[in-house]
């Protein structure tokens, strides 16, 4: 058996910090999206375990550090399959960007290898399992638009009315999240940082971009604007483009901007290509991982 998947990566249409959890962790408060942008993975049967990557710019490790190998060895752990698979993964989603790019090739991992092992494991055991590998994996097995919160484990999906049109983009190098949430702790929260949770939901779920637009909020992007003063000019380009709303997305550094409509969102993209080359225009998606037989 041989098998073609798509990674997908996510945006935060907001991300609160609402308190420290008994582990020490922070509690967070986050409306996640999948979107079409997406790393493209292969595997079929092979009697190892291996893993190649495939990309151009920034280096990605195919040793037993990367989360494929990783949540490939622990779903092993957990079912007790001894079987291998020849993984390849091609890079799309930009890295260190906080666009789940690492947690999306792992959920792809632990659902890929479910099908093609023959485990018949159901999604809520597989985001047991990613849950162990990152903070943003069980997401990213789920997919579509979730109400997040804790360290983005407990998840409620939220009835989207509408598709929405998007432009992404990494203007920057990327950003440590420890880092951040370090500089998060030093600096505080204001306020006036914090996202409207309810208004940008009811906004989601009535298809209201304006309010949508309105409503985005990430009390990481101070700290991340500080650290990549890029950050704030890429917003601002974005908005100048004609989006009704831009923010950062996780941790940094990548942004991104909502659009009324597909056309408006296309002129943009071609538009912020001529200054950011890696700009995509995307839209949002229903699930994170999708699974092809070959």
């Amino acid at each position: 058996m041989k098998l073609k998947i798509q990674a997908r990566a996510k945006i935060n249409w907001t991300l609160d910090v609402v308190g420290v959890l008994p582990n020490g962790y922070h509690d967070l408060d986050m409306l996640m999206q999948s979107v079409t942008l997406c790393d493209q993975m292969t595997m079929e049967d092979a009697d190892e375990l291996t893993l190649s990557v495939r990309m151009g710019g920034s280096f990605v490790p195919a040793d037993e550090t990367n989360l494929v190998l990783r949540a490939a060895r622990a779903l092993q752990q957990h079912s007790g399959c001894t079987k291998g698979a020849r993984i390849t993964l091609r890079k799309y989603i930009p890295v260190a960007a906080g666009m789940g790019g690492g947690s999306s090739d792992a959920a792809a991992a632990l659902k890929g290898l479910n099908v093609l092992w023959g485990l018949g494991l159901d999604d809520d055991t597989l985001e047991e399992i990613g849950l162990t590998i990152g903070a943003d994996v069980p997401f990213c097995i789920r997919g579509g638009l979730q109400r997040a919160q804790g360290v983005g484990e407990r998840l409620t999906p939220v009835a989207m009315k509408r598709p929405l049109y998007i432009v992404a983009f990494q203007p920057c190098r990327g950003l440590s999240t420890k880092e951040v949430f370090t500089s998060l702790h030093e600096d505080g929260i204001r306020d006036e940082d914090r996202p409207d949770n309810e208004a940008a939901q009811r906004a989601l779920e009535n298809g209201d971009v304006r309010l949508l637009g309105r409503s985005l909020g990430n009390v990481l992007e101070p700290v991340s604007r500080r650290l990549r003063p890029d950050i704030d000019k890429a917003i601002r380009d974005i908005e100048a483009a004609g989006a009704v709303g831009a923010r950062m997305t996780g941790s940094g550094s990548a942004v991104f901007g909502v659009f009324l409509h597909a056309g408006a969102c296309r002129k943009a993209a071609q538009e912020l290509q001529k200054t950011y080359p890696t700009c995509r225009m995307m839209r949002t998606a229903e699930c994170g991982v999708v699974i092809e037989e070959e």
